[in-house]
């Protein structure tokens, strides 16, 4: 697989991800759809052009087609993967998610009625995750989420950008200073023209996307919408309401620095959040933070936070310990006297480091500025 999760493409089959690309194909003479796989395309109108071709060995996930075009397909040789009914989601789907289609109408609907909401209740109606046709649909939706990851971070909006992660905990409020030194730490970053990846969430989440995504406003109109923010400093209990006040930063802002977010419906009850302008949402968490560390090439900083984020640095850390030199990255722990006495991670840390190739890429540091310095700074 690769690092988003995605099966790692055969050297021998070609991916088709629009329309264009397939007339281009056609216009330039190929006879044959061997290894072709054409991934939720409306390839109405082009019934005479999927009938001069060959089809033996093309594949074809969740596209439209004419009457009739189907069966002729199938009868050539061409496997055919249907659009599966009664899932409010595309398993097929070929790009990642914004917030605006995650939120749609949330200025004038409440968050129950978006698309984000309609998933995750599907996903946790009785029996389901027990269900074959629902395993099956998030299993594919999974590797569809890992392609368009790909397609980002190789080829993209975010190639050879380097990407650090923020994790941190989902309770830091708006308009308190964990929420704003977060906030801070992504306009850093984002200042200097490093790439910022979060789980997607709320909290520090949110506050990491956000500083990205305003990064080039001035310190005083940031300021403002800070304190905008503050007027829900959280998600609950209203989610609506949260995601209003945010949904109202981004349209005095609609073209703000791209950011990523890697949330899950895994945690449903946290939503993610509205400033990560590519939402890489997956089912199973399990692949989307083990995704997430890994596609961080310029290190992960972790702000204050309790279990999740605890668990974020020992799991980077197993990485770490075990990778090839040249492979391991950046540590930065920031806030001492949380993470050598409330919750000290640190001294277990270094204890692992010992000796290993990692123990002069972990850093402890009690400002956003020190964080930003050490992943800034060349690898010695």
């Amino acid at each position: 697989m690769s690092p988003s999760g995605a099966l790692n493409p055969s050297p021998r089959t070609l991916d088709i991800h629009s329309v264009e690309e397939f007339d281009k194909l056609v216009g330039a003479g190929a006879a044959s759809m061997h290894g072709w796989h054409a991934q939720s395309l409306d390839l109405r109108g082009r019934s005479r052009e999927l009938g001069a071709l060959d089809a033996q060995g093309a594949i074809f996930l969740g596209c439209t087609f004419d009457d009739g075009t189907e069966d002729s397909l199938r009868s050539r040789g061409a496997l055919i993967f249907p659009r599966l009914h009664g899932i409010p989601f595309n398993p097929y789907r070929g790009t990642l998610y914004s917030a605006t289609e995650l939120y749609q109408n949330i200025g004038s609907s409440e968050y129950e009625a978006t698309l984000d909401a309609r998933v995750y209740e599907w996903s946790i109606l009785p029996r389901q995750r027990a269900s074959l046709d629902a395993t099956l649909a998030a299993a594919l939706h999974d590797h569809a989420i890992g392609d368009a990851l790909d397609e980002l971070l190789v080829e993209g909006d975010f190639a050879d950008s380097g990407l650090v992660g923020v994790m941190g905990g989902h309770a830091a409020q708006r308009g308190g200073n964990d929420f704003a030194e977060a906030a801070r730490l992504g306009r850093l970053l984002a200042a200097s023209g490093l790439r910022v990846a979060t789980g997607g969430g709320p909290g520090a989440m949110e506050a990491a996307n956000l500083g990205a995504y305003l990064s080039g406003l001035s310190d005083a109109d940031f300021a403002v919408e800070l304190e905008a923010l503050a007027a829900v400093p959280g998600y609950r209990p209203s989610i609506t309401a949260w995601a209003r006040t945010a949904a109202d930063v981004v349209r005095r802002h609609p073209e703000g620095t791209g950011s990523l977010g890697i949330p899950t419906w895994f945690y449903g009850h946290e939503p993610p959040n509205l400033f990560a302008t590519h939402i890489a949402k997956y089912f199973a968490n399990a692949q989307r933070e083990a995704i997430l560390l890994e596609l961080c090439n310029g290190g992960i900083i972790f702000l204050p936070g309790s279990a999740g984020t605890v668990q974020e640095i020992f799991q980077d850390a197993c990485e770490n310990y075990y990778g090839a030199p040249e492979t391991i990255t950046p540590m930065v722990l920031v806030g001492r006297e949380h993470w050598e006495h409330r919750y000290p991670a640190w001294p277990m840390l270094q204890s692992l480091a010992k000796g290993r190739p990692m123990g002069g890429r972990i850093f402890l540091v009690d400002s956003v500025e020190e964080a930003l310095a050490v992943v800034s700074a060349p690898p010695n």
